[in-house]
């Protein structure tokens, strides 16, 4: 990291995960050239867990490459005069597999949704019955994970 001196801890990394709206996931195409999309996320200790197609892009460079990178970005604010920003920032390096288990699947599944829709749980298992089959879940394990952050006092 260039700017040591806005380094964060893990934690404080972790918890700009947990808190962004989204994603964003870099994966690998065939001929090399990058690949990003954005990514809506549960975390779970050393997981992060998301829902998707069974096939796709996204699949496809996942299956061939399973290496991904992960950036999020919390709280930002522009500082008027300052021509910069207060903000935060986490990026993750992991491993991505697909989620096989009907019962980690569903836990996975559980996690996005009270994440996302929580008012919507009294639902969830009438939408599993109705989507188990077509959703995909795969899972990231945080191999590495850096936070960066600016404040101003």
């Amino acid at each position: 990291m260039r700017r040591i001196d806005r380094e964060k801890s893990k934690e404080f990394a972790l918890a700009v995960a947990d808190k962004c709206a989204y994603g964003m996931m870099a994966t690998v195409n065939t001929d090399g050239s990058p690949y990003c999309i954005p990514l809506s996320f549960a975390r779970e200790g050393e997981w992060l867990y998301f829902h998707c197609a069974h096939e796709g892009h996204k699949i496809d460079n996942l299956k061939r490459e399973n290496r991904v990178c992960v950036s999020c970005a919390g709280d930002i604010k522009v500082i008027p005069g300052d021509f910069g920003i207060e903000y935060e920032s986490a990026v993750i390096n992991g491993t991505a597999s697909e989620v096989m288990e009907k019962e980690e699947k569903i836990h996975a599944l559980a996690l996005i949704s009270r994440r996302y829709t929580p008012d919507d749980m009294p639902l969830f298992d009438e939408a599993i019955k109705r989507n188990y089959d077509r959703t995909a879940v795969w899972k990231i394990h945080i191999d590495e994970i850096n936070g960066k952050g600016r404040k101003l006092p």
